[in-house]
């Protein structure tokens, strides 16, 4: 029988959580790292024993962490010029005479198809790509020295490069977004990148046509389809069916439209998933009602998913990578909360339960259904 396992980046720690595919009772090994920071961890769907991390901090920096036998050890990889003296920095070397100096590694994606090659999204925004595991890095330039790239801004947490994706039809393409540059594209496999964002709209960009500028959170795609592409931004659930050359809102029926989170059903390409929240300035379940809503048309209408879930006084948050779905049959979904809650539905999102609780607050959530 599979395993499924879902490792869980926290404020405190790592924490992998394992149970077989009825996914019914569930044993948590961790914290890995207690009392560090992890914003993300990320198993290879080529080897299934090999898992990265990524641990930072505040003082000492960025370090990158890698396991070869499923998180029982692990190796500091990427460490070339390790801490340098100054607090909350940390650099990789990326061929030129000087190293390149970034705050924290969001996000972290192996390749589908080669063993030992993995990107990095950091802060402030870059990407990076390793092809020996982490060990050494090298930057595609090309997209930070898009035209635009000098009016980039930030977002409230900072300029940082959160989402990647990679297309299984296409090895040179590679989609990315960036909180508050908007979503870009490539298609020579990260020498030229293409703004993604039309049809975006915002309230504090007056040009409709503007390239970047926006404040998107999180894009997510179903490997089968890989042009149509779904964004849950600063406002707004999008929809683009080209790649991302042209978007249209899909929030139809939603409390609300702000949230950071989005995910597609393993195998129903037009079932999607987010987690509403109430306002920019209150990051919590309208209501204080903690609810996943699902649509199972693309985003023409939504269902709100309650059953195990808290219905009063809930003011947890759901952050950009704290949701994911297993390849099982039936569907599991899993997210995490701010409250330290890793909530799990074996039937596509139909009941949930909560696998752990009081965790520290929940920065990631990933999960693989293992052999």
């Amino acid at each position: 029988m599979s395993t499924v396992r879902v490792l869980v980046g926290t404020r405190k720690g790592a924490f992998i959580l394992t149970s077989d595919e009825a996914r019914q009772e569930w044993h948590v090994d961790g914290p890995h790292f207690g009392g560090l920071q992890f914003y993300h961890l990320k198993g290879s769907p080529v080897d299934p024993n090999r898992i990265y991390a990524s641990q930072t901090d505040d003082w000492f920096g960025q370090v990158m962490h890698r396991s070869d036998d499923g998180g029982k050890t692990w190796t500091t990889v990427g460490n070339e010029f390790p801490y340098d003296g100054l607090p909350g920095t940390h650099q990789w070397y990326d061929g030129t005479p000087h190293p390149w100096e970034f705050k924290r590694v969001w996000h972290l994606e192996p390749s589908l198809t080669e063993r030992d090659v993995v990107y990095a999204g950091v802060e402030d925004a870059a990407l990076f790509r390793s092809e020996d595991a982490g060990q050494t890095w090298r930057e595609l330039s090309g997209l930070r020295e898009h035209h635009t790239g000098g009016i980039w801004q930030p977002g409230a947490g900072g300029l940082c490069l959160h989402t990647i994706i990679l297309d299984p039809s296409d090895p040179n393409r590679i989609y990315i977004a960036i909180s508050a540059a908007g979503a870009f594209r490539t298609d020579d496999g990260g020498q030229t990148w293409k703004p993604i964002n039309q049809g975006l709209r915002s309230d504090y960009i007056p040009d409709e046509k503007a390239e970047v500028g926006h404040c998107v959170h999180h894009i997510a795609m179903h490997p089968s389809r890989p042009g149509v592409l779904f964004m849950q931004k600063h406002w707004d659930v999008m929809r683009s069916d080209n790649g991302g050359d042209l978007w249209h809102e899909v929030s139809d029926n939603l409390p609300s439209d702000f949230g950071f989170v989005i995910d597609v059903h393993a195998h129903e390409p037009e079932t999607i998933y987010v987690v509403p929240i109430k306002s920019d300035s209150e990051h919590y379940p309208p209501d204080g009602k903690l609810r996943v809503y699902r649509s199972r048309s693309g985003g023409n209408g939504w269902e709100a998913l309650s059953d195990g879930l808290p219905q009063e006084n809930c003011y947890v948050n759901v952050l950009r990578d704290a949701m994911s779905v297993d390849t099982a049959d039936p569907c599991g979904i899993y997210f995490g909360t701010t409250g330290g809650q890793v909530y799990a539905s074996a039937d596509a999102g139909d009941h949930w339960t909560a696998i752990v609780r009081d965790l520290p607050p929940v920065l990631s959530v990933e999960v693989q259904l293992l052999p």
